[in-house]
Parts: structure tokens; sequence; C-alpha cells
């Protein structure tokens, strides 16, 4: 009876450190102790989505370059470069630090915009081949393409977004001050930039 009183006694003892806690965690919540890492994982799982459309494009440039190449064989330069562009694209190694290795992210970048340049290069060719261009199979590939293409700038959009947010939390207060006490490893992600040619005002000849 007197063990059972005094365990009691103890748990009633204990209700005001629990609370303590609750309350501790609770306020640290709120001024974003968990931020960084939220933020971390977000913009990882946005990376993963222009990873993901990326490879779809990858993947339906074979067959694309196949039925171009039945109407119109003679056009072997634009198709070799698409070719040659995609295996660039696709054999570029990732490293597990992409997102934080400026080197790195920047060849990823590269690969992937020369991609969609001998692309471009293509599909403006196909305008010479009426052909081609009523081809159901061709037609097909062209509308998956673009579908790629535009869930491709969404994904990147979103990427952006995500990684504007962490990167102002590393360098914000309080980000800055978790980031020195519980996350030092925590560095800045690399984010995608647009390129120079596309940044230029056109150029309008009469």
């Amino acid at each position: 009876m007197t063990a059972c009183v005094a365990r009691h006694q103890t748990s009633i003892l204990r209700l005001p450190a629990i609370a303590l806690i609750m309350l501790t965690g609770a306020v640290l919540s709120g001024c974003g102790i968990n931020n960084i890492p939220t933020f971390d994982e977000k913009a990882k799982a946005a990376w993963s989505e222009v990873l993901n459309q990326y490879q779809r494009r990858a993947d339906l440039i074979p067959n694309l370059v196949e039925t171009v190449k039945g109407f119109a064989e003679q056009e072997r330069t634009v198709l070799t470069e698409v070719v040659e562009a995609r295996a660039r694209a696709t054999q570029t190694k990732l490293p597990d630090d992409v997102l934080t290795n400026p080197d790195a992210f920047k060849k990823f970048q590269d690969a992937q915009n020369q991609l969609s340049g001998a692309l471009s290069r293509l599909l403006a060719v196909v305008e010479r081949y009426p052909d081609l261009k009523s081809n159901q199979n061709f037609l097909t590939l062209q509308s998956q393409l673009e579908g790629t293409e535009n869930r491709i700038a969404i994904a990147r959009r979103d990427y952006i977004d995500a990684v504007r947010v962490y990167n102002t939390e590393l360098r914000t207060i309080p980000g800055r001050w978790w980031k020195a006490l519980l996350y030092p490893e925590s560095k800045p992600l690399e984010t995608f930039t647009i390129e120079p040619e596309k940044t230029e005002t056109p150029k309008v000849k009469f």
C-alpha cells in the first residue's frame, strides 16, 4: 500500500516536468527548430521529381529519333546531335552531393540544356516533312514530349521555390541560429539558372 502511494506521488511530481518538456518542445517548434530539416526534405523531394521528368523525356527520345529517321533519313546531322546529347545527359553521373556541388550541378544543367537545344532543332527540321507531321506515331510522340517538357518546367519551378525557402532559412534569423547550434552540416542548395541567351532582348530587324 505504501509503495503504491509512493509511486502515485512520484507520478504526480513528474507531471510538471513532463508538462515543461512538452511546453518547451512546442515553443521551440514554434521558433522554427524543425524548419531546416523540413525544408531540406521538401527540396530533395522536388529534386527527385525533376530527375523523374528528365528521365521520362530521355525515354521518349529513342522512339522519336527512329520515327523521324523513317521519314527523314537525310537529316543525319540533327538526329546524331539528339542521340549524342541524350547520351551525355543520361550518362552524366551525379555525385551524392550534387545539390551542394556547384560544378556537378552545372554539368547536369548544361547537359540537359544541350539536349533541349538538340530536340528543338530536330522538331524545327520536322516542319520540312508534311508526311512526318501527319504520321500518327510521330504526333503521339510529339504530344508526349510536349507534355513532358511542361512537366519538366513545373518540376523545375517547384524545386527552385523549395530551394529558395530552404536557403533563405539558412541565412535568416532564427534559422541561422538553429543551423549553428543543431545543423552545422547544412549547406545552401544549388538551383537552376536561366541560360544567358534567353535573357537577351530580341533584336528586331526591318
